[in-house]
Parts: C-alpha cells; sequence; structure tokens
C-alpha cells in the first residue's frame, strides 16, 4: 500500500545554502535536523550512508542543524566547525568526522579535523573565532522548530516527518512509499 500523501505536508524547499548529496531529479527528498553530539544521530549516520547507496539517484539527502546544546555542550561549535568546512567546499568530509568521532567535538579537536579534511587553517580559525555561521545555525535549528522537529535526529521524507524513534526501519518504508506511483493501491 503506498504512502499515504498528506495534503497539508510541510514544505521544505531546498535552497543553495543547503548541504545535499543526490541529484536535483531524484524523486525523494530527505532532510535531516541533526546535532552531532546526539548519540541517535551518531546511530543513524551509518545507516543513512547505507540507505543513500541503496536508492543511489532516486533519492537526495540534506543534513541541517539542529544542536541541542542543553543536552550536548559541544553541538554547536560542532556544527559551526561543519559550517566553516562547507564554506571550503568541504561540509561532507567534516560531517563525516564528526559523526566518527563525536566523543571528541572540543574546539582542539575541531581544529585537528579541520586539519584532516585539508582547510586553510587560518581561514579556518578566523571563521570559528568570529562565530561568523552561528547565525545560520540557529537559523537552520529554527525552521526545524517551526516544521515541527523536537530532538534529533528528526527525519522528513518529500515534507512529512517520519518517526525513527523505532529505528530507521520507517525512513526505509517512507522513501520505499514515496517511490511508489500515487495510483497504486
Amino acid at each position: 500500500m503506498p504512502h499515504e500523501r498528506n495534503e497539508t505536508a510541510l514544505l521544505l524547499p531546498l535552497n543553495s545554502a543547503d548541504h545535499v548529496l543526490g541529484l536535483a531529479t531524484a524523486t525523494v527528498t530527505v532532510i535531516e535536523y541533526g546535532d552531532f553530539e546526539c548519540p541517535y544521530c551518531r546511530t543513524a549516520y551509518p545507516a543513512v550512508k547505507i540507505l543513500l547507496k541503496h536508492f543511489q539517484d532516486r533519492v537526495r539527502f540534506a543534513f541541517r542543524h539542529y544542536p541541542v546544546v542543553e543536552m550536548h555542550p559541544h553541538s554547536e561549535r560542532a556544527a559551526e566547525s561543519a559550517e566553516t568546512a562547507g564554506a571550503q567546499g568541504r561540509f561532507w568530509q567534516m560531517h563525516d568526522l564528526l559523526f566518527e568521532n563525536q566523543q571528541h567535538l572540543g574546539d582542539e579537536y575541531l581544529r585537528q579535523y579541520a586539519l584532516q579534511v585539508k582547510l586553510d587553517l587560518q581561514r579556518y580559525d578566523q571563521d570559528m573565532e568570529s562565530r561568523v555561521h552561528l547565525q545560520f545555525v540557529h537559523e537552520q535549528m529554527n525552521s526545524g522548530k517551526g516544521r515541527g522537529a523536537r530532538g534529533t535526529p528528526t527525519f522528513f521524507v518529500n515534507g512529512v516527518i517520519e518517526d525513527v524513534s523505532f529505528g530507521m526501519g520507517n525512513l526505509y518504508k517512507a522513501i520505499e512509499a514515496n517511490l511508489q506511483p500515487a495510483n497504486m493501491s
């Protein structure tokens, strides 16, 4: 049975500031609001990679920041570090390092990751010190809150929140359902 499409589905248009994997022509768009220090986001990280490999060109994926600093004190700086890397064309490399090294997200580690992904360290240090990307991180978090995200990770499939609290299987099913023609039963 196809996934019921909610006529009041939340629209989550991607824009040039989004970090996106996959083709713009993909049938399904998955957006994750995530926190680099959240253990549930860390658990979802490899599952998302598997989903993207499985669905290939039929799915595009965007990551948006939702740092829950009350529970994850390094999450906001980690998000800023990812955006600083993104400004140098290396967002996804930093994204991966942050999740793979989630227990080590203090500033001294973030700078080491910047070195590993071959960032211009002078520019990195300047951006991190001036906190030039903090407003963007806050804007992404606020957009998630405004669309119903209440924690991390929050996934949207073609604009509809998918509950992954009991595992990533629901995300897989939602993608599958959205790939089915609307007239099938």
